[in-house]
């Protein structure tokens, strides 16, 4: 892009590198924050789908005797004993990115008659409900790191703008200017040297 060589184009030139030096190492911490904080719900994530594998593994060994047990029909399945009702969500921010929080589930009340169910038939539904409250946690928190990685890319888009392009073209607006100020001045002062020679021989 042409500059104009000119002193203020100099001043003006020099201010816009000082923000972006300034901006610089903002958007520099912003990056690396939204990068720890991606890697740490990542991690959390893998928690939960750890916990999720435990309580199926915990489950199976019930959940087969109970499927192949034909006396129990399919309007019985004890899926048919959780409903979700509500998922309730709140609103936070990481660095300056609203992200949804999860805050619970909840289920509605299906009632059943012990009677034509096992008996660890309040236990398995304790389990189908973690189990579901940790799929809406992990849905939650995949939403998040979306939202975060969206952020990121455009903080990182910045970051390359101002390291590779802004401030380098800044720096070189400068030096540029300078030399042709400096050449400026260097021909005003032979100019005014040749003028005096010429008043020195005419007087």
């Amino acid at each position: 892009m042409a500059v104009k060589l000119t002193k203020n184009e100099q001043k003006l030139q020099k201010d816009h590198l000082k923000q972006f030096e300034r901006y610089l190492p903002t958007l520099l911490l912003k990056k690396q924050q939204l990068q720890l904080v991606i890697r740490q719900i990542q991690d959390e994530i893998q928690l939960h789908k750890r916990a999720q594998r435990r309580l199926v593994t915990e489950m199976q060994s019930w959940i087969a005797v109970y499927g192949e047990n034909p006396f129990f029909s399919e309007e019985r399945s004890i899926e048919t004993l959780v409903t979700i009702d509500t998922i309730v969500k709140s609103r936070g921010n990481i660095a300056g990115v609203i992200i949804p929080v999860f805050e619970e589930l909840t289920f509605a009340a299906v009632p059943y008659d012990l009677e034509y169910y096992p008996l660890w038939v309040d236990r398995g539904v304790e389990s189908l409900r973690e189990y579901a409250r940790l799929d809406a946690l992990i849905v939650t928190l995949a939403e998040q790191i979306r939202l975060l990685e969206k952020e990121l890319r455009t903080t990182s888009q910045r970051v390359n703008l101002f390291e590779k392009v802004k401030i380098p073209e800044a720096k070189e607006n400068i030096r540029v200017i300078g030399i042709y100020l400096g050449d400026q001045q260097t021909a005003a002062v032979v100019r005014g040297k040749i003028a005096k020679k010429k008043l020195v021989e005419g007087a």
